[in-house]
């Protein structure tokens, strides 16, 4: 009877666990809608337009380009984030994109390090989401700086801070960002793609003929390459206004572009507190798996090196769980949690040692409270 229950209880450790790892099992409804009001279109929890195709590159000299992007965050509180825009190629996914980060602005793009080495480079924008209304915001770059405009005045220049021309061509991601899902919430209302850097008075002629006619005012000399005014209303197409044929394509089922593929531990790895806090929930995750498999390791198999299967078994389990996350757009597939998920299996197998005593004496009903021998 007893080993019978101990086969129970992990059965239902097994199928919790493989649960919290994978639910929903499924790709939900994509959360995008047009609204109804005005041009522009609403993000929910999970939400994604891309291009079918790439935006190419026409700068001449290698450098320079421009976007323009209006938008409404849906929170102002300290719990809104999210990936609006992104630019990529399969070689480099994180080629370009724009980012609520709570109330601050990130901007991120492909750079190098001293030795040449590729890398993230970002830039914070401090405490521009603070406000529930449209915020009108142009990034431009050219060869000597870039220079972060909101609803047309300058807040931020900066020459450490530069983008290439490639970072403005290639395929679209607007709501969420490719490799790994980063769905924003709020309402965009236009988008524009320039292959030159725009001068300050581009910038506010722009913002002003944005905010009275829903457009901005084009010249020749700006060299527009896309321009998405969201003025459709329905279907499931974003037509590009500019000519280039890059329209963009609004899912069904919420996707992620390009989505990763158990991602190495070392580029997830981030000094912040979403990355230690899922690195604590997923060793508290995986201790009642080593602590329950193990007794039933031990005390119904009798198994010689019951630590060691254990944790192989844990181990194996959240390889499952990172392998079958590859394929759910919701979830994140990479190696971090394949450690820790590892780590707390083996913090659960060494903690029956110190409780299974205490347990068979207060509970001694409990079907793991007595201690295997030692093996």
């Amino acid at each position: 009877m007893r080993i019978t229950s101990l086969t129970v209880i992990c059965f239902a450790v097994l199928c919790i666990t493989l649960t919290l790892g994978l639910w929903p099992f499924h790709s939900p409804r994509n959360d995008v809608a047009w609204l109804e009001h005005h041009d522009g279109m609403r993000f929910g929890k999970y939400s994604t337009i891309f291009s079918a195709s790439a935006l190419q590159s026409t700068s001449p000299n290698g450098t320079g380009g421009s976007v323009e992007i209006w938008l409404q965050p849906s929170l102002t509180e300290r719990s809104g984030s999210g990936t609006f825009l992104s630019l990529y190629n399969p070689k480099h996914p994180v080629q370009f994109s724009l980012r609520q980060s709570l109330n601050d602005l990130l901007l991120q793009t492909m750079g190098q390090d001293d030795f040449y080495h590729a890398k993230i480079a970002k830039l914070y924008v401090a405490e521009v989401f603070h406000k529930l209304q449209p915020i009108f915001f142009t990034i431009t770059s050219g060869g000597q700086e870039t220079v972060i405009y909101i609803d047309g005045v300058a807040v931020r220049k900066t020459s450490q801070f530069r983008l290439s021309a490639q970072a403005f061509s290639g395929h679209l991601v607007v709501g969420d960002s490719p490799g790994q899902g980063d769905s924003w919430s709020g309402q965009l209302l236009g988008l524009a793609i320039y292959h030159r850097e725009l001068t300050e008075p581009q910038v506010l002629r722009n913002y002003v003929t944005w905010k009275q006619k829903g457009r901005p005012a084009i010249t020749p000399d700006e060299r527009i390459a896309a321009l998405y005014l969201f003025d459709e209303h329905t279907g499931n197409v974003v037509r590009d206004r500019a000519g280039s044929g890059v329209d963009l394509y609004i899912p069904e089922r919420y996707t992620v572009k390009n989505q990763i593929f158990l991602e190495p531990f070392w580029t997830e790895f981030g000094m912040t507190t979403s990355y230690w806090s899922a690195v604590v929930k997923n060793i508290v995750g995986f201790i009642p798996f080593g602590f329950c498999f193990y007794a039933y390791m031990a005390m119904a198999l009798y198994l010689t090196r019951a630590k060691l299967v254990t944790v192989a078994l844990g181990t194996a389990v959240s390889l499952t769980i990172e392998i079958l996350q590859a394929y759910l757009p919701t979830r994140d597939s990479g190696t971090t949690d394949l450690i820790t998920n590892t780590l707390g299996t083996w913090i659960g197998v060494a903690s029956y040692g110190f409780l299974a005593p205490t347990l068979a004496r207060i509970l001694p009903w409990v079907p793991f409270a007595t201690p295997p021998p030692r093996i």
